[in-house]
């Protein structure tokens, strides 16, 4: 992929969660939400401070992330559904 994200951005490919519940019971395309949880893809250099400094992004690619449901931007890049935020949008790094 050709694409790395400016400043303190993140590029972030979806986690599809399953489509059953727990009890069994197959959950519609139309009744999903969309999941908040996904995977890292690239990271850009990180923001600048006052001094002009770079301040070191705390994801990295490959993390596997939960950021917030109405979070980032939706784009296309070679074909594949992928979102880009800012770091401060990233919930936390799932372990």
């Amino acid at each position: 992929m050709l694409f790395t994200p400016l400043h303190d951005r993140v590029l972030v490919r979806r986690i599809e969660s399953d489509e059953k519940t727990s009890g069994g019971l197959i959950i519609p395309d139309t009744a999903k939400e969309k999941p908040q949880e996904g995977e890292v893809v690239s990271v850009g250099a990180g923001a600048k401070d006052d001094a002009g400094a770079r301040i070191a992004m705390d994801v990295k690619a490959g993390d596997k992330i939960l950021f917030g449901k109405w979070s980032g931007t939706e784009i296309k890049i070679d074909g594949e559904d992928l979102m880009i935020m800012k770091e401060s949008d990233i919930l936390g790094i799932m372990a």
